[in-house]
């Protein structure tokens, strides 16, 4: 018994210290004392266990080194980028399938760009993600950080876009020397901020000058393995010289009825009744967007919690959209004022 809790020690500390061989040649020790007494089923258990345990860690050294530390953003930088270690996965998204196909597409190249770069080829780098609001962009950054194990830094246009001449520039310049120092996913939201077209807007050489920077720095990411994810809801509005400068250009839309009903049974969880009268609610989700229908399904839960239900009707459903939708319309009302 003293042996074996001696061995279980040395395991447990070469688990600790990260060495999986001195973890694997443990427990092929504890096997083959196990075999010397006869023990032949349990030594053999062992064996395999010790198998499946290097072949986790070789598995593990294929997808990456490991999580990379967070480096808080210091000085300038810090009011310019904000920082996070997203949970969210795609699985977690309901996406059209075109949309999902690239994504995983994006995310299989920086798997396993050690390969790409054998053959003399880059991983995709670069994403141009446009669609109306609510649809899953933002999402989708945070979602690609999670599935690459990867800090997910936030850039704040409005505090990188500055009404005195050169600071603009000088800003991005900033931003980008972190993305080729730092490896990690670089979300650069409501992108028409910056990307617009250069002949829109009173000071159109200044304009120009700001686009000119941003279009120069996004080349220097070929030498860094970060991920730029530039989105925006107005992609008629971009410059025609950006679409070229990026690796993906993906399209996101409105649910479809299929996808409405798996994001509205998705989100309801334990409180989908269970029966959904699809024919009455469907309508109402009819040019909703994917956050706008989540938002609707979260207001008829919290209208069930008070209500002492334990799920969310039809009726609840319906009414927590017609609620939505009325905000939606509220909203357009006084963008148009």
């Amino acid at each position: 018994m003293a042996i074996a809790a001696q061995k279980l020690v040395a395991f447990l500390s070469s688990q600790l210290q990260g060495n999986l061989e001195q973890s694997v040649a443990m427990v092929l020790q504890v096997a083959a004392a196990e075999a010397r007494s006869g023990r032949d089923k349990t030594a053999e258990d062992l064996r395999r266990l010790a198998q499946q345990l290097r072949e986790a860690g070789s598995c593990q050294d294929d997808l990456d080194d490991g999580p990379i530390p967070i480096a808080r953003p210091k000085g300038p930088l810090a009011s310019l980028v904000s920082v996070e270690y997203p949970a969210a996965r795609l699985s977690q998204m309901v996406l059209a399938i075109e949309v999902s196909r690239k994504l995983k597409r994006v995310i299989r190249q920086q798997v396993e760009r050690a390969k790409l770069r054998e053959f003399g080829k880059l991983p995709s780098r670069k994403l141009l993600l446009s669609g109306p609001p609510g649809s899953g962009k933002t999402m989708t950054a945070a979602a690609m950080a999670g599935e690459l194990r990867l800090p997910l830094f936030s850039v704040r246009l409005d505090a990188v876009v500055s009404r005195y001449m050169g600071e603009t520039a000088s800003h991005l310049r900033l931003i980008f020397d972190q993305i080729r120092h730092t490896r990690g996913v670089y979300l650069f939201d409501e992108f028409d901020a910056l990307g617009a077209d250069r002949g829109i807007g009173n000071d159109v050489a200044e304009a120009r000058r700001i686009l000119s920077s941003f279009l120069q720095f996004m080349e220097e990411t070929n030498s860094t393995d970060s991920l730029v994810v530039c989105a925006t809801n107005f992609a008629n509005l971009l410059d025609t010289a950006l679409p070229r400068r990026f690796d993906e250009f993906i399209a996101y839309g409105l649910p479809d009825e299929a996808a409405t009903k798996k994001l509205v049974s998705k989100h309801l969880g334990h409180f989908r009744p269970k029966k959904i009268e699809w024919l009455k609610v469907l309508p109402h989700t009819s040019g909703l967007s994917h956050g706008e229908i989540v938002q609707a399904v979260d207001d008829a839960i919290k209208d069930a919690i008070l209500d002492d239900k334990t799920t969310a009707c039809s009726r609840d459903l319906i009414k927590a959209l017609m609620a939505r939708r009325s905000s939606q319309q509220d909203l357009e009302v006084v963008g148009r004022s």
